[in-house]
């Protein structure tokens, strides 16, 4: 709101009670006085004061932002500090009840993962660096086509080990599997493809090249330094190598393990496999891909369907 709003004195009270016996932070305190300026706005425009709002307004105020496109987030803060100041009203003995309790803000749609294209994806999993450290070279492309291959989280892909023991995850090239522990403790065993096989054995003949004969670290990503490499290192290799394949978005290992499942989807249409694969504990969470598997097809449809395109 750009012009100065003179607020009723009980909120002028709520508002100094906040940022000086509760003592929150000037950030917050401002939101407050942005959601009770709208809030006083919305009572004068029907009719009313802010004390003698109802339920059944607070209702209507809320459909109101929502149908103004106010995101669903916005809309949660500001009941929040309404719910806050008529809680505190109430000990005032200002008001009866409060007209925001039980009131929710519309749930706002979780936006679809972002995923690359097949070729994209094979771009980047297909590049090298001819210029990088041979050593960094092979293990950042190991790594790159294991997320892309098998779908793991960074984290997964972190506590792997060499071979099985006492860690959270290890690699078995001979059968062409990598077995990880997940969310909650959830193991699973995901194939690896014969690309990511290749890479992993051209990582591991280099593997222990700069360290000492009995060095013994049993990570199967290390960093320079021969201790098991960090989600943000790999976070950020995969970020730099994303720009040096010339892709146009910068990636990080979500995207492909995004990837991983949208294509498999798309190709294989059976959501429990594709869940079982990510290690998703509910189908619900694995139903996001419908989403994005059906954008694509419905962009598909757009480009070639001769009656899909508006005429120009």
């Amino acid at each position: 709101m750009t012009k100065a709003v003179v607020l009723e004195p009980q909120l002028q009270a709520y508002l100094q009670h906040v940022a000086g016996e509760r003592r929150l932070a000037a950030r917050t305190v401002a939101l407050y006085t942005e959601g009770l300026q709208h809030l006083q706005a919305m009572a004068a425009q029907s009719g009313q004061t802010v004390l003698a709002l109802q339920a059944a307004h607070i209702r209507r105020f809320v459909a109101s932002l929502h149908a103004k496109g106010r995101h669903g987030r916005s809309i949660a803060l500001w009941l929040s500090c309404w719910r806050g100041f008529f809680k505190w009203a109430a000990w005032q003995g200002w008001v009866d009840r409060n007209p925001v309790e039980g009131i929710r803000a519309p749930k706002t749609a979780k936006p679809l993962p972002k995923a690359l294209g097949v070729d994209e994806a094979v771009q980047l999993a297909a590049f090298v660096n001819p210029e990088s450290d041979p050593w960094v070279e092979a293990r950042d492309a190991a790594m790159t086509e294991l997320l892309y291959s098998s779908g793991l989280r960074v984290s997964e892909l972190a506590g792997l080990d060499v071979q099985a023991g006492s860690g959270l995850g290890w690699i078995d090239l001979q059968a062409g599997l990598v077995h990880v522990t997940g969310k909650g403790g959830k193991r699973r065993s995901v194939p690896v493809g014969s690309p990511a096989r290749a890479a992993l054995q051209r990582w591991l003949a280099l593997r222990e090249s700069r360290f000492a004969p009995h060095w013994g670290e049993p990570a199967l990503f290390v960093g320079a330094r021969g201790a098991r490499i960090t989600p943000r290192v790999i976070w950020q290799q995969l970020r730099q190598r994303s720009q040096q394949a010339g892709l146009a978005q910068s990636v990080h290992p979500h995207v492909l393990r995004h990837s991983f499942a949208s294509h498999v989807l798309q190709s294989s249409g059976d959501l429990r496999a594709v869940q079982e694969l990510l290690g998703h504990a509910s189908i619900a969470t694995t139903q996001i891909y419908t989403r994005l598997d059906f954008q694509h097809l419905a962009q598909a449809y757009e480009q070639a369907h001769p009656r899909a395109r508006k005429k120009q």
